[in-house]
């Protein structure tokens, strides 16, 4: 079976916003309230506070996003709700008017589209909340409710805000807050999709869909699948999946998942014994124990084997996400302090990202060197100008100019050259366009030569970082020999 999947996203760059988080409007625009009690945006923030970021303030921020390389956005759920995350869904329909509302969403949409930026949505459709009309309906009218088999409910009465007693209807992860759809129920299947189908209409460029694994109605993603597609057949369909995801990758399905299984290695080889292990053990990944290269190889070449090229080039690649700590504090060895060594490993672990196959995607204010331990830790205000992090930003900038400008990186064969102690070294190839990225990750510096036999050509300017290269021949042989400094990594090319 031929498999296809959009051709956009193996060119893009992603920056994911936690709308709630990322910017507030400075302008004077419609409110719900001018007097709403929020958080202060530089406190910590809680589980249940506001901060006020809307999606004004995002368009407001277009043209920083712009000059950083970015060209697609994926945005945690923005529909109307009653939590800062807003994946207790009210009203798929409706934006959430703390947000600006759907005016506000469509002025957004228009604005990325005329900069040439796709909008991807978050879409929760395992699970609903306690305030979604249907359920709601249930909760006042009881038994006789027309919307009973909407959900799973058990028994009799319903429990939704009492913990003491059962809540007598299935919850998400058993939060009663998050009563799950009964998928098996036509009416909720048709639903779901004329929610996916309208917001494709209105001209997004794309679902990720919150965990998809709990959906097992034979056949959903399939329709899903097909009816995006019918609309849009460049539609991006991406699954929160943490694992092995080859059955949710054969074609039918979705073009790519969350590719925690890069996240996970690339953080054990750049940051090692320095991974603070209390933000990253409740979590459905493992950025850990440390990885030398030759491990490191070993798990992106089983990676690279999992899923057919065309799926691999359409992954979302990330290193953090709402869901995690930041690679900042994670390697910080949990100080809140711009360590040199938190640093090193943000920087090589965005190299690693930037050059691999498929959609890098970075999580707002990670470019800047945002700090944030586990949940609600990292969901922190998006700092301000002055508090940035410039040798961060700068970097990310220039590696992601360095993604857009040659082809190899997004598209081309990977090939691992070289993978002993703490030196990994790899290829990109396109066609005649050949490229090497080498990283050291050891505190000394590095020297090693070795043979290589699957380029044509002889890369050796330094287009980022720093290091020496120097091909030699013996017999009918090429060589490298790499000297790199302590902690650093460089990409090598041709004039």
């Amino acid at each position: 079976m031929e498999i296809y999947t959009p051709d956009w996203v193996k060119h893009a760059v992603f920056y994911q916003i936690f709308p709630d988080r990322f910017a507030r409007s400075q302008q004077p625009r419609y409110r719900v309230s001018h007097s709403i009690p929020l958080e202060p945006w530089d406190a910590i923030p809680t589980l249940q506070g506001y901060k006020g970021g809307d999606l004004w303030g995002v368009i407001e921020q277009l043209d920083y996003l712009e000059e950083l390389g970015i060209n697609a956005i994926y945005f945690t759920p923005i529909f109307q709700s009653a939590s800062n995350h807003r994946y207790h869904t009210h009203d798929y329909f409706q934006v959430d008017p703390l947000l600006g509302g759907n005016g506000a969403f469509m002025e957004l949409v228009e604005e990325c589209h005329q900069r040439e930026m796709k909008v991807v949505l978050d879409g929760v459709f395992n699970h609903a909340s306690r305030g979604f009309f249907f359920f709601h309906d249930i909760l006042e009218n009881g038994p006789y409710s027309p919307w009973l088999d909407w959900f799973r409910i058990e028994d009799w009465p319903l429990s939704a805000y009492d913990g003491s007693q059962p809540a007598n209807y299935a919850g998400w992860d058993n939060n009663r807050a998050l009563p799950v759809f009964n998928h098996d129920n036509p009416d909720v299947r048709e639903y779901i999709m004329q929610i996916a189908e309208y917001w494709i209409k209105q001209g997004i460029d794309g679902w990720r869909l919150d965990v998809p694994f709990e959906v097992k109605t034979p056949g959903f993603w399939q329709e899903f699948r097909t009816r995006v597609k019918a609309i849009n057949p460049e539609a991006y369909i991406v699954g929160e999946i943490w694992g092995d995801s080859r059955q949710w990758l054969e074609g039918t399905q979705f073009d790519g998942v969350m590719n925690y299984l890069f996240a996970a290695p690339t953080i054990a080889f750049s940051a090692g014994d320095r991974v603070v292990r209390e933000y990253v053990e409740q979590q459905s990944y493992e950025p850990y124990p440390p990885l030398d290269a030759a491990g490191y190889a070993a798990k992106i070449q089983h990676l690279l084997q999992l899923y057919p090229w065309e799926i691999q080039l359409t992954q979302l690649n990330l290193l953090a996400s709402h869901d995690t700590a930041r690679l900042m504090s994670i390697a910080s060895g949990g100080k809140d302090s711009p360590m040199a060594e938190a640093l090193e490993s943000v920087k090589l672990a965005t190299l690693l990202l930037l050059t691999f196959p498929g959609a890098p995607s970075i999580y707002y204010g990670d470019e800047v060197g945002l700090f944030g331990a586990i949940d609600p830790d990292s969901r922190r205000g998006f700092p301000t100008e002055v508090q940035w992090n410039r040798e961060v930003l700068d970097y990310h900038q220039q590696l992601i100019a360095l993604r857009h400008a040659h082809p190899a990186l997004r598209i081309g064969n990977y090939q691992v050259l070289f993978a002993e102690e703490m030196l990994y070294v790899f290829a990109r190839q396109l066609e005649q366009e050949e490229l090497i990225v080498a990283v050291n990750m050891g505190t000394k510096s590095v020297k090693a030569r070795f043979e290589v036999s699957a380029l044509l050509s002889r890369p050796s300017q330094v287009l980022s970082g720093s290091g020496q290269a120097t091909w030699s021949k013996a017999a009918e042989s090429s060589y490298l020999a790499l000297e790199l400094p302590p902690r650093s990594g460089c990409i090598l090319g041709n004039p």
